[in-house]
């Protein structure tokens, strides 16, 4: 399991927590979703094994929420 913040800096309100929560939720290997509106940063727990990082920043992008850096948390 890989823990991993994504500063995603389109994130303004609860709609987009929901929207992100929702579309990272779906996808097979993402086991934790935590989206912190002030910081504007959604915390991610996944299997790298069964999902890439690309796919979830892929995702993230179709939703209109880009990705625009990633760390280790």
């Amino acid at each position: 399991m890989a823990k991993i913040v994504l500063d995603v800096p389109d994130v303004s309100c609860e709609h987009c927590e929901r929207t992100i929560t929702r579309a990272l939720q779906s996808l097979e290997g993402v086991t934790s979703v935590r989206v912190d509106i002030p910081t504007k940063k959604v915390y991610l727990d996944y299997d790298p094994g069964r999902i890439a990082l690309e796919r979830i920043s892929a995702v993230l992008d179709e939703e209109g929420y880009p990705v625009a850096a990633s760390h280790s948390a």
